[in-house]
């Protein structure tokens, strides 16, 4: 009788352990598809607040296409055939490119441009399909750094806008720019710059057609690069004007932007709620409602420029 109990138990135990072993890892799979080389820790954190730790309640599969933009098609078809269970993009070319190579499977887009013009979503309350998020690209803020730039130096007669062509939400704000122009009597003209390498010549060139001053449209794969960037400014002497305060954190002028870490931390909650059944149909875009106002006075002195009291009193952070 013993010998009969434990075989039968030995048995037990054998088609437990098949059933567990054919059963489906049910750990929610989380694709991130960017061109920068680290996902903000901001997003990591917003996260764990909901209750999700890589590689203990999800599984985090990062694709970077380390700023070259014509890896993202073939980094997001990687993902959809690793058969994820979300996309999450950091950019509009990633979110371009993940929309691309899915129809199905939910895409979460945490820092995106112009969601509308960029044929992403066809509207802001109800994006439809499987893709949803965020969109930093409020009315009007373009033009709104150019405001702020010009108070900041009103002498400036001549701004270069440095933009890469291939990246379509560069191109709207730098029509947009082009037309605004005129209202703050300056001449605003592009020159291309595809990829860091070429922001040195791009910035010779600008000074030696006397352009006084330039501005590097938001673009978070150039984050990991801002000492750089910043460095390259100082070089030429040319004051920049920047859409992330991580780089007048880093030594640049000025920024004007929206915070990348708040965006981060509410992409989480997208995820969270599609990973808890949501359709993205059914999540409306998001698009920030605080802005900040970055100044770097050390940056400014060493330019030899002086900024109003009254724009540096407006500012949400001087450093000095």
């Amino acid at each position: 009788m013993k010998n009969l109990i434990y075989l039968l138990l030995v048995i037990a135990m054998m088609v437990v352990a098949a059933v567990v072993h054919a059963q489906p890892n049910k750990m929610p799979r989380i694709g991130f598809l960017s061109a920068s080389p680290e996902i903000d820790p901001a997003f990591l954190d917003g996260l764990r607040q909901l209750g999700y730790v890589d590689k203990r309640t999800i599984l985090i599969e990062h694709r970077s296409a380390n700023g070259k933009l014509d890896r993202l098609p073939e980094l997001a078809h990687d993902l959809v055939n690793s058969k994820v269970d979300l996309i999450v993009t950091q950019g509009t070319p990633a979110a371009q490119a993940a929309k691309k190579a899915t129809s199905t499977i939910p895409v979460v887009m945490a820092t995106t441009g112009d969601v509308i013009r960029t044929g992403l979503v066809a509207s802001l309350a109800a994006p439809g399909g499987n893709i949803t998020g965020l969109s930093f690209l409020a009315p009007d803020i373009a033009t709104k750094r150019l405001e702020l730039f010009k108070e900041a130096l009103p002498k400036i007669a001549s701004i270069a806008m440095l933009i890469n062509p291939d990246i379509s939400t560069e191109m709207i704000g730098f029509k947009i720019l082009k037309d605004d122009a005129p209202k703050f009597s300056v001449n605003v003209r592009m020159f291309e710059l595809r990829n860091l390498e070429g922001l040195d010549e791009a910035l010779t060139a600008a000074r030696r057609e006397h352009f006084q001053a330039a501005i590097l449209p938001p673009n978070s794969s150039y984050i990991p690069e801002r000492q750089y960037i910043v460095s390259i400014a100082a070089k030429h002497r040319t004051p920049l004007m920047y859409g992330w305060r991580d780089f007048p954190e880093a030594g640049g002028l000025m920024s004007f932007g929206v915070s990348l870490s708040d965006l981060f931390r509410r992409a989480a909650t997208y995820v969270d709620k599609i990973l808890k059944g949501t359709r993205p149909a059914d999540l409306p875009i998001e698009q920030p409602i605080k802005f900040e106002l970055i100044i770097n006075l050390n940056t400014a002195k060493q330019l030899d420029l002086t900024i109003s009291p009254n724009l540096l009193a407006r500012a949400d952070k001087v450093i000095r």
